[in-house]
């Protein structure tokens, strides 16, 4: 072969591997999106909806459905139904305390898991500067780590959206993740009509975000938002019970705070009726450590006190 005649076959080898590495790369970019998993139960979770229902505007379902889906399949969290199925729940109990259950039936108070956590689906302020027709939501402050983004929220017209994850501990209230998302239309290249990922949002109540093109932006958006939430909470490890203090007490008998589990003891102070009591997490036997709202610590006997309401 001539010298041009193997300059030519060179150049074929090369351009069908530039051709070839560059449908890999499509293919790479192109996998379908797969919800995180965690190998252990985190704790307890509730689903809120924003007080917003921007999805009104969008004829979608509540976001509250979609993100259960993510819990659920997750296995990060023990989720807890404080909509739909906590009515239910009202009524069959009603029904036994009115009783007209039969006996044996076993249902009463005290016996509700409390949730550890509450997850907030949300949408990020539209940006006044940008076009087409915008649902605003949640002002963007400091998210994601970008100082005061006031950014897409929910366009129509560039089929683009900007949400925010945002979970509480119930017992302290404090934000222990807020993670935002992002997603637009080019991101549906693996499979915008449809596809297998979206098969169990429509038995999940939540079909309108499968079955329409910004429903589908919106739910790769806060697939984002979870997936940085979830990696986010497997780097810090909260545990709500043991990050938090006991429940307040309150005085129900007049009483006496000792300075040790004993009634031979020094005794700190009188403790009156109503007094209000912050237990350290110490007992013996009925005795509980515990210290007033003037910073005095002793023991008192676990009978005369109930857990403040």
């Amino acid at each position: 072969m001539t010298r041009d005649g193997s300059t030519i076959k060179l150049a074929i080898g090369l351009v069908c591997a530039t051709l070839a590495g560059a449908v890999q790369a499509a293919e790479s970019d192109t996998k379908e999106p797969v919800i995180p998993t965690c190998d252990k139960k985190i704790g307890t979770l509730a689903v809120t909806e924003p007080e917003n229902k921007w999805w009104y505007d969008l004829q979608l379902e509540s976001p509250e459905a979609l993100i259960k889906v993510f819990v659920s399949q997750s296995n990060c969290f023990t989720l807890l139904d404080r909509g739909k199925g906590l009515a239910a729940a009202q009524q069959e109990r009603a029904l036994a305390g009115s009783g007209e259950m039969r006996g044996g039936s076993n249902i009463g108070k005290g016996q509700m898991k409390a949730a550890d956590y509450v997850l907030v689906p949300d949408i990020v302020n539209k940006n006044s500067n940008s076009g087409g027709r915008g649902i605003g939501g949640l002002l963007g402050g400091m998210i994601g780590g970008v100082a005061g983004a006031v950014v897409g929220g929910i366009s129509l017209k560039s089929k683009t959206a900007d949400v925010v994850l945002t979970l509480t501990d119930v017992r302290s209230t404090e934000q222990v993740s807020l993670q935002q998302g992002h997603a637009k239309k080019t991101d549906l290249g693996w499979g915008g009509g449809g596809g297998a990922f979206f098969g169990g949002f429509a038995a999940a109540g939540a079909s309108g975000y499968a079955n329409t093109e910004i429903g589908q932006v919106v739910t790769m958006a806060y697939l984002q938002a979870f997936t940085k939430l979830v990696n986010d909470v497997k780097q810090i490890q909260p545990n709500a019970k043991a990050d938090n203090v006991s429940q307040s007490v309150t005085m129900s008998k007049p009483g006496k705070l000792y300075a040790k589990p004993d009634t031979k003891s020094a005794v700190v102070r009188d403790l009156d009726p109503g007094m209000t009591l912050y237990p350290t997490g110490e007992k013996q036997g009925i005795w509980w450590k515990v210290s007033d709202e003037l910073g005095n610590e002793g023991w008192t006997p676990s009978t005369l006190f109930q857990l403040a309401k």
